[in-house]
């Protein structure tokens, strides 16, 4: 019997080891991180508080200005499909937040949503924006809406693509990712044990055809989540100044025009959410996608991009000199797209009443697709 309980013993010590060869991975090269992920048109640009940003600033210097928020363990990278799909007519800047991509750590270990929205700030005064559209996906959603709250005169409108920051069931399920980065117990492991598989797995939770996520993408994820302190500002979310806490309800003083999209098949924020988001926010425009998860921007590109397109046409916002007018869209057309939207918003109105009574007549609002 003791044989036995020693046997036992050694291969218990063996799977222990195995488990942690096969999960170790440590941080990478900063060099090579930079290298592979940061070629042009990447920036990496100091502010004045000693945060280095790793920056995208594409399209027309003269044009509308669209400031793209990444969502949390995600990178600038996340809104490839959206920079090509419109940095022809409107000036695209995205960045990582810190904690995040090839940014790393925030120089004062604060991941708040107001340090992260101070950052933003700073960012934009460097690059010498005053004016500029904001787009936030997630964790960068909430931080979008924060930003617009604390600088409504930069803030020309809001783009919500699956926000954090709405009222959550206490039963709501999330995918295994997020639910260990929650546990206290796993958080010193996590630090340097963190499995590809983890990433695949939290990633393909987190959209409606798991099959349609590359290697190309989990291996992004995975690589910048081991750039040295990003797996501990995961960790460490951050307080910051409990004086400039917003609460979600403080979205309804928000007056800046609103677009909010959402993807019915997200498991790590429910649909629910979407409604609440449209009946805070004064101005607001919903868009629910029926067949998309917690990423639209990323699991459909072309038609998530062409709905933020019509809709800031719809809304007056694509003004620029008539050298950079998109082309299809010029005079006649670009009201032509306005009414369009205008219609289609009405049956969006509908939707939405149908929707109060039966979670089936949730559908697609957009159109032509």
């Amino acid at each position: 019997m003791l044989r036995i309980l020693k046997w036992l013993a050694l291969l218990l010590i063996v799977a222990i080891i195995g488990v942690g060869i096969w999960a170790y991975a440590p941080d990478r090269d900063v060099a090579e991180l930079r290298a592979e992920y940061g070629g042009e048109p990447s920036q990496f640009i100091a502010l004045p508080n000693g945060q280095t940003v790793h920056v995208r600033d594409t399209g027309p210097r003269d044009a509308p200005v669209l400031l793209l928020m990444h969502g949390s363990g995600a990178s600038l990278h996340t809104w490839d499909g959206w920079a090509e799909a419109l940095e022809g007519d409107y000036r695209v800047i995205r960045y990582d937040h810190a904690g995040h991509g090839l940014t790393g750590p925030h120089v004062a270990n604060d991941y708040s949503a107001a340090a992260q929205s101070d950052m933003v700030h700073m960012l934009m005064q460097n690059l010498g924006v005053e004016s500029y559209i904001v787009a936030g996906n997630s964790m960068g959603g909430r931080i979008a809406w924060h930003h617009t709250l604390d600088h409504p005169e930069a803030v020309r409108a809001l783009i919500l693509v699956d926000p954090s920051g709405a009222p959550q069931p206490d039963d709501a399920t999330l995918p295994i990712g997020f639910r260990l980065v929650q546990s206290d117990a796993l958080k010193p492991i996590l630090g340097v044990m963190t499995p590809r598989s983890i990433i695949a797995e939290t990633l393909k939770g987190s959209v409606a055809e798991p099959d349609a996520i590359t290697d190309e993408q989990i291996d992004r994820y995975w690589h910048l989540l081991r750039y040295p302190g990003n797996r501990e500002a995961m960790f460490n979310p951050g307080t910051g100044d409990p004086a400039r806490k917003r609460d979600s309800d403080q979205i309804a003083n928000i007056t800046a025009p609103s677009l909010v999209l959402w993807g019915a098949q997200d498991t790590l924020i429910p649909v629910e959410s979407a409604q609440w988001f449209d009946e805070k926010l004064p101005d607001s425009t919903l868009v629910i996608y029926s067949d998309l998860g917690h990423i639209p921007m990323e699991e459909d590109p072309a038609r998530t991009a062409g709905d933020v397109r019509e809709w800031l046409i719809a809304k007056g916002l694509d003004i620029m000199p008539p050298s950079r007018t998109p082309a299809g869209i010029m005079g006649g057309a670009a009201e032509t797209a306005r009414e369009a939207w205008t219609g289609r918003n009405n049956a969006d109105d509908d939707a939405e009443d149908n929707a109060a009574a039966s979670e089936d007549a949730i559908e697609n609002t957009t159109a032509n697709q």
